[in-house]
């Protein structure tokens, strides 16, 4: 009876259906990417929350790569080309430097998804699942990467769940495979880089954002391996 009822347990933690998940830890520890106003590296963060990530779906029962156990000397064109159903880059933004000198960077705040349409897959619904979990648990997308200045003007596709398009985004547009980068929040910002590196946050955003995987999974929405017809 035991057994039989460990197997019930185990059964209802894991997903109905399971995929292969590329995890990318955004940035390597030669090129950290972006330094929050404390001092801590974007690449930190990134590779804190993709622990997290793969946790939560290994625990699904999903095949999850994570590329970084793979060299730290891989390209961005070797990591897309990850043989995986879905495959999810996770960073932390920052903002343009004018702002954060013209002291606004407590002004901004939020996750945002990105997505290209120079990828031959499509990986916009999957973008949207896990935006709208996001913002299930309380999460706000950060819209600012819109604005008409270089550097940004990234066109939303759907604002309420922060989904932008970036079409020439290397580690998106070469990808075998549906693809989406996500900033889970602005390390820039003094305020919200504290809350990004709470444990309780992190477990909360990682769980969401393996909620919207499943929904993606289960739905085969932007999961099927069909080229985009223009």
């Amino acid at each position: 009876m035991k057994t039989i009822l460990a197997i019930i347990v185990f059964s209802l933690t894991t997903s109905a259906t399971a995929a292969t998940i590329a995890l990318d830890t955004g940035h390597n520890d030669g090129a950290t990417g972006v330094t929050s106003p404390s001092g801590y590296r974007e690449h930190d963060y990134n590779r804190t929350f993709v622990l997290a990530l793969k946790a939560e779906l290994d625990r699904r029962g999903h095949q999850v790569i994570d590329l970084k156990r793979r060299g730290l000397d891989r390209t961005l064109q070797m990591r897309a080309s990850a043989k995986a159903d879905l495959f999810v880059s996770i960073h932390h933004d920052s903002m343009p430097q004018a702002w954060i000198d013209a002291g606004l960077a407590r002004q901004y705040s939020g996750f945002s998804i990105f997505v290209s349409h120079k990828n031959a897959f499509p990986g916009f619904a999957c973008a949207k699942r896990v935006g709208a979990a996001l913002v299930a648990i309380g999460e706000k997308p950060s819209l600012y990467h819109a604005t008409p200045i270089p550097g940004e003007h990234r066109p939303i596709l759907d604002d309420a769940t922060g989904v932008h398009r970036y079409d020439d985004l290397v580690v998106l547009r070469t990808a075998n495979n549906p693809a989406i980068l996500l900033e889970v929040g602005v390390i820039a910002n003094p305020y919200e880089e504290t809350r990004l590196r709470s444990p309780k946050f992190i477990e909360r955003a990682a769980a969401a954002v393996a909620d919207g995987i499943d929904g993606c999974v289960a739905q085969k929405t932007g999961m099927t391996l069909t080229r985009k017809v223009y």
